[in-house]
């Protein structure tokens, strides 16, 4: 995997790595998410704002700060584009029925990037070669 190409996290690895949870990656990940920290290539999607916001207005994540101060602090956030909105919906293959999911993966191909994530369904479809989807 290079290193000058983007790598896009899931909602939950965000969060991981924001919480300081580390265990929850497996081996070689956090060096992977460190090289492309420092090349300035991890990117998270807008989508994912959108998800924790609406986990920490249920109670199913707590922050330790204002939510948008908390996003705010957080790693660069590529935009919900026209471009990533259309693609979402004609993904080629059977992609998983989640919106939010759906984004991530047209966010990940339209920005050329690998998606890092735990999500089984994302891995899966994955495998197909429809996008480049790498296990956290």
């Amino acid at each position: 995997m290079s290193d000058e190409e983007p790598l896009l996290l899931d909602t939950h690895c965000w969060i991981w790595l924001q919480l300081g949870d580390l265990e929850k990656f497996s081996q070689g990940t956090i060096e992977q998410i460190r090289r492309s920290g420092a090349t300035g290539m991890l990117r998270v999607s807008a989508i994912s704002v959108w998800e924790i916001a609406m986990l920490e207005s249920k109670g199913r994540i707590r922050i330790h700060m204002d939510c948008l101060e908390w996003v705010r602090r957080a790693l660069e956030t590529v935009p919900l584009s026209p471009e990533i909105a259309v693609e979402s919906n004609r993904l080629p293959g059977s992609p998983h029925g989640d919106p939010a999911d759906r984004i991530l993966i047209a966010t990940a191909r339209n920005l050329g990037a690998r998606l890092m994530t735990r999500d089984q369904a994302l891995l899966d479809y994955g495998r197909d070669r429809h996008a480049r989807i790498v296990s956290a």
